[in-house]
């Protein structure tokens, strides 16, 4: 069949002639993209004058020659380098009280910190010290002088997990007993699985404080877990009663995480962090606006959802800097091509450029799901309407999972695309992988957040489908909305489908009935979370005001739809909502995408904006053919 845009046919990329099942809808053209595209690109990806305002300081800051690789320290070298690096942060940010209250800011800086180093020391520190420390403090009241904590005299950490207590924190066994002699607390670690379970509280850094969750005792009464500040050392080592023992370094993260516990450690009154959540008045008796104490805990330790909008910040920044690296590379590196003694670059091979540009498909939305629900808790996080805050977090903790596990998934295709030296430190790429393990886990492991998610959506109420027609010919799958609508019916089969194994279940048994419908209900939340992830994608298209802009980036949203639909074709078909010959169709359609965005590889990681001094001091991102100088030691 003859394919045309709407503008005008499109050529076929250069060297290839096959014309079947072009995709009729405006394309980019297999020339370079425009200067004015790739600004564009790059605009949507950074929200447009947050550019400047958020993304563009942290950019110019990890520029900055003091923040290239240094291969060869050893693992606590790199460890008290991410200090050192978390006071340029410090005086950067110029107010860090301001920081650590606004999310767009404290998201952006996750999202540039996490490309120093591979990841890992600078952006785990960063995101303790402004965001669960210092944002805890100014999330209760207490009118603290915090001047040691925004000018760095003393670093900040928080202690909430235990080594037996993890994602059931609120279960958590350290207490902190109202003295009535003194009016103060008494904190204490009862045994040792009780320890507090990995913090970076160890004498590295300097002089540190910490914001510890410990359950409120009052006249022997449990009253619930609250926060305590505490200070654990000074200039003179660790404060009397403050036991720390460091870990094994861990992959992924030069810090020094530690395991801490208190024996009898006194506290002044002024130590309990107190809101409407919970006061205690000067007769010892709990004044809280909230019923039980488990609202009362999550109410206290509420910055962990500010912190899974940091950790998915941060794994978009490593998985963008991975692609950048991956493309540069495969556009330098020579390999034989069909004709004696002739060289191409591997990029031309589909089998090389299909994965990354998949990928590239993939963080796009990523980051426009990103954006999607970091403005959704900016805007009701202090919501009165409580229904509209649960929501806007809810989204905040699926969109975490689903960009951290595909952050995993992309970083791990790149170090592949570029062999054995991606596994060489001096490249900064293998340590992408091993960074974002550390998100998937922390402020809470990505299935159990799933699984609180998958709860909470099973019986919510949905807007209505939109509407789909009946599957006809493979024209149908070359319109985004189409395919949009397509994985809109797979989150509702995998709803129904769990609520019907919930209903089945045997009574009287709340964990079998459960585990029978968990495995759907997760279904449920992953097709719920590339749902809004299209949608984000497709109103980003929709924004694009220069028209090459709009193409390409038309274009890799639809390539990102065919993935996502692909997933769930036997679904698809077996409902009625694709025929055999459009599931026959997918894979030749996703391959045509390809072969027309694959000369704009450059352009879309272009637009990633990473700094020239950043991939200047990549071996990898400058020439395929790369110097031992990069990676040799001097000659024994």
């Amino acid at each position: 069949m003859t394919l045309l845009t709407p503008q005008a046919e499109l050529p076929s990329a250069p060297g290839n002639d096959d014309e079947h099942h072009k995709v009729p809808l405006p394309s980019p053209r297999s020339t370079p993209s425009s200067a004015a595209a790739v600004a564009e690109l790059t605009r949507l990806l950074f929200d447009g004058g947050a550019r400047e305002r958020g993304h563009g300081r942290w950019r110019e800051l990890i520029a900055r020659d003091t923040f290239r690789h240094r291969p060869g320290l050893e693992a606590a070298e790199r460890a008290e380098l991410s200090y050192a690096w978390l006071r340029l942060v410090n005086d950067t940010a110029g107010a860090p009280e301001r920081l650590a209250d606004d999310p767009a800011e404290l998201a952006a800086l996750h999202e540039w910190a996490a490309i120093v180093d591979g990841g890992g020391g600078l952006c785990t520190v960063a995101s303790i010290h402004y965001n669960l420390f210092l944002g805890s403090l100014l999330d209760h009241d207490g009118g603290r002088d915090l001047s040691d904590f925004t000018s760095l005299r003393r670093v900040g950490t928080f202690l909430c997990t235990e080594l037996e207590h993890g994602n059931d924190a609120s279960a958590l066994e350290t207490t902190a007993a109202l003295d009535p002699k003194t009016g103060g607390f008494v904190l204490h670690t009862p045994r040792p699985g009780a320890q507090k379970f990995m913090p970076n509280t160890s004498l590295t850094g300097g002089p540190k404080s910490a914001v510890v969750a410990a359950r409120l005792l009052v006249d022997g009464r449990d009253e619930g877990v609250f926060l305590f500040l505490t200070p654990l050392s000074d200039e003179n080592g660790l404060r009397p009663g403050v036991q720390v023992r460091r870990l094994p370094m861990r992959t992924g993260a030069p810090v020094d995480h530690c395991m801490t516990s208190f024996d009898r450690v006194p506290l002044p009154r002024s130590a309990l962090l107190e809101s409407a959540h919970g006061r205690l008045d000067a007769e010892g008796t709990l004044h809280s606006e909230l019923g039980n104490r488990r609202k009362r805990f999550l109410r206290s330790i509420g910055r962990v959802t500010m912190g899974k909008l940091c950790m998915s910040g941060a794994a978009i920044g490593a998985t963008r800097a991975a692609l950048a690296i991956a493309v540069r590379y495969g556009g330098h590196r020579q390999v034989s091509g069909p004709r004696a003694g002739e060289r191409i670059p591997v990029n031309a091979h589909r089998s090389h450029h299909g994965p990354l540009l998949k990928g590239l498909a993939t963080s796009y939305a990523m980051t426009f799901l990103h954006r999607r629900a970091l403005e959704g808790w900016t805007a009701h996080r202090t919501d009165p309407d409580t229904e509209r805050q649960a929501e806007a977090e809810r989204l905040v903790a699926v969109a975490k999972s689903w960009i951290t596990w595909k952050a995993r998934e992309v970083t791990v295709e790149c170090r592949e695309r570029c062999g054995a030296q991606a596994l060489f430190a001096a490249n900064g790429l293998s340590e992408f992988p091993q960074y974002i393990e550390g998100t998937v886990t922390a402020e809470g492991d990505n299935t159990v957040i799933w699984v609180k998610a998958a709860a909470e959506l099973l019986f919510a109420e949905q807007p209505p489908a939109g509407p789909l027609h009946s599957p006809t010919d493979t024209t149908q799958l070359t319109d985004p909305r189409h395919l949009r609508e397509l994985l809109a019916r797979a989150e509702s089969i995998w709803r129904d489908r769990a609520r019907t194994r919930l209903r089945r279940g045997p009574s009287g048994d709340p964990v079998a009935r459960w585990n029978g419908a968990s495995s759907a209900a997760l279904e449920m939340v992953s097709a719920h979370a590339r749902l809004r992830a299209a949608d984000a994608f497709l109103d980003a298209v929709d924004r694009a005001a220069e028209p090459g802009a709009r193409a390409l980036l038309g274009r890799l949203c639809l390539l990102f739809l065919l993935q996502e639909a692909s997933a769930h074709s036997g679904d698809l078909l077996a409902h009625g909502h694709l025929s055999a010959e459009q599931v026959c169709a997918l894979p030749e359609l996703v391959d045509d995408v390809l072969r027309e965005l694959a000369p704009h590889m450059s352009a879309l990681v272009e637009a990633f904006d990473l700094p020239d001094a950043f991939l200047d001091g990549v071996p990898l991102a400058n020439s395929g053919a790369v110097s031992l100088a990069d990676y040799a030691l001097p000659p024994e």
